[in-house]
């Protein structure tokens, strides 16, 4: 950014998040955002339409604290009202959530070298001291370097997993969740579920059992609302109303009346939800064992994404020639996972169309001789 005196240093200073490719042109298969590639359940639509043809609906003020919204995730989860945060997607909500408990001073944040990049541009915004806990050499999330990294700084600010873990797609298993608790037992352990429900193992049911425990979901994947923006937070009813001290301090009406009424009725379509997730997890595997044939290396995911690179093709190289064929998958230069490709799972027929085109690719495409050799 170029110097400016009427901007504050700070803002001069942050490096925002840079999401993935929106084009605004048709013809492209968008394969790397994670959006769902399922339209969300008819009832959404329905309730939206009422919501926005009724009388004065949209010239007034929505509920600031989105009770009913509210009452219907705890129902759903069999939780109290007072457990539940909701917010303007889950990206509003972790940033509430590093501004309400992640600024202890000069203690570091222990988050994961490879995760969600978001995290990091949270610790520069409200100046919270990001200690990046390297994974292991698959790619997993690391107990014991979190543990080492916990004695390490003495004093921590708080503990960031996202579970399934993005950009890779592995998840934890809930005893693994509970030892972050028990070692951390004075601090927040934040806990990102934007991919639970794609076969994760959610710590929802924990939140009884540790008051230090925050989870964080979002109706972008699972539920195909990703336009909608809605998250929620579940935790015991001091970390909720620490919340909601941080949101009516920057914004006391987060979710607007048609946003409130799409997301009761995805909640009220179970059946709907059951299905549309349960088709992505299976397109998943097959789609998997297809690059697995092509000679990718493919992690185990519980995410509606693959995490996969080929050990003699460059994956730039490939995201570039993929674009060639409107095809859109996300390449991250970032290191330990810049030869990796993230490739959200769509219909039977989106990923039948993208290994068409791969197994062309590959066929047209020279090997990178430094991939090679590392192979």
């Amino acid at each position: 950014m170029t110097h400016n005196t009427l901007i504050s240093p700070k803002v001069q200073e942050l490096q925002p998040y840079q999401p993935g490719e929106q084009p605004q042109s048709g013809g492209l298969l968008k394969l790397n955002t994670n959006e769902n590639p399922y339209p969300p359940s008819p009832r959404v639509i329905e309730r939206i339409c009422a919501e926005a043809a009724a009388d004065r609906s949209l010239a007034l003020y929505p509920d600031p604290e989105s009770e009913r919204l509210c009452e219907t995730i705890a129902a759903c989860h069999g939780l109290a009202r007072d457990q539940v945060f909701v917010g303007n997607g889950s990206d509003e909500i972790l940033a509430h959530a590093f501004c309400a408990f992640f600024q202890h001073g000069n203690a570091g944040l222990l988050i994961p070298d490879v995760t969600y990049n978001f995290y990091k541009v949270y610790c520069r915004l409200f100046g919270i001291r990001a200690e990046l806990v390297p994974v292991d050499a698959g790619l997993r999330i690391d107990l014991d370097a979190f543990a080492a990294a916990a004695r390490a700084c003495g004093d921590i600010a708080g503990v960031v997993v996202a579970n399934p873990n993005a950009p890779t797609g592995e998840g934890l298993p809930l005893a693994a969740v509970q030892r972050l608790l028990t070692m951390n037992p004075s601090r927040v352990v934040l806990v990102d579920e934007a991919y639970v429900d794609f076969g994760g193992q959610s710590a929802i049911g924990l939140v009884a059992q540790y008051p230090n425990l925050l989870v964080v979901q979002t109706l972008s994947k699972s539920r195909a609302l990703a336009g909608l923006r809605v998250g929620f937070a579940i935790g015991q009813p001091a970390l909720i109303e620490a919340l909601q001290r941080v949101k009516n301090s920057f914004n006391s009406y987060p979710l607007g009346r048609l946003a409130q009424a799409g997301a009761m009725a995805a909640f009220d379509d179970q059946p709907y939800f059951e299905q549309t997730r349960q088709a992505i997890m299976a397109t998943r595997g097959w789609l998997s064992a297809k690059l697995i044939a092509l000679g990718f290396e493919v992690l185990p995911s519980q995410a509606n994404f693959v995490f996969a690179r080929h050990p003699r093709y460059d994956a730039q190289q490939l995201a570039a020639r993929l674009r060639e064929a409107n095809i859109l998958v996300r390449h991250f230069r970032q290191a330990r996972i810049e030869q990796f490709l993230r490739i959200t799972v769509g219909t039977d027929e989106q990923a039948g169309h993208l290994v068409q085109v791969l197994e062309q690719v590959l066929a047209n495409v020279p090997t990178d001789p430094r991939r090679t050799a590392e192979a």
